[in-house]
């Protein structure tokens, strides 16, 4: 696989993890060990299961760490939902991270297929 670096969905993955760590700065403190702790751990997955699946050798290893890095965008999703509904994110910051989540969560999907395809092919 290519370097991950030049995928344009870890790059856009990259993007948001810093956005989340800058959104979650603002949290209260006592979510430290709680709602930010898990929403930066789970936007980092995204981008380092993309990553990391770029490091594997077969198409059905790249599409499983690609697959993880998809379960843990869900996960962000629900993380940023509930920012929202907590009132630590007002409602024009939720609208923006989730059209950047669904643009990247399809994306993400697009790639899953082709590397399923190929390991299809061969």
């Amino acid at each position: 696989m290519q370097n991950y670096q030049e995928l344009k969905v870890w790059q856009k993955a990259h993007q948001f993890v810093l956005e989340v760590y800058q959104i979650t700065n603002a949290f209260p403190k006592t979510e430290t060990f709680g709602l930010i702790s898990q929403m930066r751990r789970a936007s980092i997955s995204v981008a380092a299961n993309l990553a990391e699946g770029c490091g594997k050798k077969g198409a059905l290893d790249i599409a499983n760490f690609f697959q993880i890095s998809l379960g843990s965008l869900h996960e962000t999703e629900y993380y940023l939902l509930l920012s929202k509904d907590l009132q630590y994110i007002s409602n024009e910051t939720f609208e923006s991270r989730d059209l950047e989540i669904k643009e990247i969560k399809a994306m993400l999907i697009s790639l899953i297929k082709t590397v399923r395809n190929i390991s299809n092919t061969k």
